[in-house]
């Protein structure tokens, strides 16, 4: 079993299932001593505590905690309208590899793009995790902060990563409303949240940013 899909299992919410295989992933962890020992504490809390607290803490941590959101770009876009945009742009990169997206999971979702790195090799995964790493980061350092057993996930990604994690912005709180409002439209009509960005190509495929781009100078 690959490395992040290992990863990708333990971020999923606690069933039955996840159960039953912590002794398969423990063994697939065993094979990197450094990994191994970073998650063997989140390992032995899984195997130690009953199904029902593990789902209540799940649903606390992930769910009730915008901070600890498993989703990559609420941490980046909030609310706003570039959070859609980004989220068709991920679709299309998981196209262009040959995923084909099942169920009702949104693209960004944590697990499901772990899943999606190992199912390439590792020239093209690599840069992938190096761009979300700045997001991942971030989550672990809110999850170490509260003490959450789920954080070491986190750093094992971010030691995984070819670039080091840069810190990230707190996402804007804005939405197309209160954009609309505050700035109205450009004169071409166009609402100033879709307005494209530098990189964007009109009509075609745009670049995947799992963090926002810097300011140009004027």
């Amino acid at each position: 079993m690959h490395h992040y899909q290992v990863l990708s299992r333990l971020l999923l919410y606690p069933e039955p299932e996840l159960i039953a295989h912590l002794p398969q992933l423990d063994a697939a962890l065993a094979a990197v001593p450094e990994q191994h020992a970073l998650l063997r504490p989140l390992l032995a809390h899984l195997e130690s505590s009953s199904l029902i607290d593990l789902q209540q803490q799940y649903v606390a941590t992930f769910d009730r905690n915008p901070s600890h959101s498993l989703h990559l770009f609420e941490h980046i876009h909030g609310e706003s309208r570039d959070r859609g945009q980004a989220m068709v742009d991920l679709m299309e990169e998981y196209k262009r590899h040959g995923l084909q997206m099942v169920g009702d999971d949104l693209p960004d979702f944590v697990p499901l793009f772990l899943e999606f790195l190992a199912q390439l090799d590792e020239e093209v995964s690599a840069p992938l995790l190096g761009d979300a790493v700045h997001v991942l980061a971030h989550i672990g350092r809110k999850l170490t902060a509260n003490g959450s057993p789920y954080a070491p996930v986190f750093t094992v990604l971010e030691r995984l990563s070819p670039v080091a994690a840069e810190m990230l912005a707190e996402p804007p709180v804005r939405d197309m409303d209160e954009a609309l409002e505050t700035f109205g439209p450009g004169a071409d009509g166009v609402e100033p949240l879709l307005r494209q960005g530098p990189g964007q190509v009109p009509g075609g495929v745009h670049p995947v940013h799992f963090h926002p781009q810097p300011r140009r100078a004027a």
